[in-house]
């Protein structure tokens, strides 16, 4: 396994685990309750830590590049395969959810 991004902010580690999800790429959040125990631990050891699988961190780490300069990913409608921008859940041709 390798770590591909790392946070303070916890939230922050969970959207990247939910957008490689939504990729199709598993991934899991360690180092979850460590902030407690920061001032007794190095800071830079508590942060939350996103790892995946080594064969997919090169494209997990590429979905994350561009997650942060775009806001998401572009998508098209599984049901009538009309481009959506990628801050949008659902269809706004036929109503269809994002697969």
């Amino acid at each position: 396994m390798k770590r591909i991004y790392s946070s303070f902010n916890l939230a922050a580690a969970h959207h990247a685990k939910n957008v490689l999800e939504a990729e199709g790429i598993r991934a899991v959040v360690k180092n979850e309750m460590l902030s407690s125990a920061m001032g007794e631990l190095p800071p830079a050891e508590c942060q939350a830590e996103v790892w995946v699988l080594a064969l997919h961190a090169e494209r997990a780490a590429r979905i994350l590049r561009f997650e942060a300069w775009t806001g998401g990913v572009p998508w098209s409608c599984p049901a009538c395969a009309e481009p959506q921008e990628p801050q949008f859940t659902q269809c706004w041709r036929c109503g269809a959810y994002r697969a």
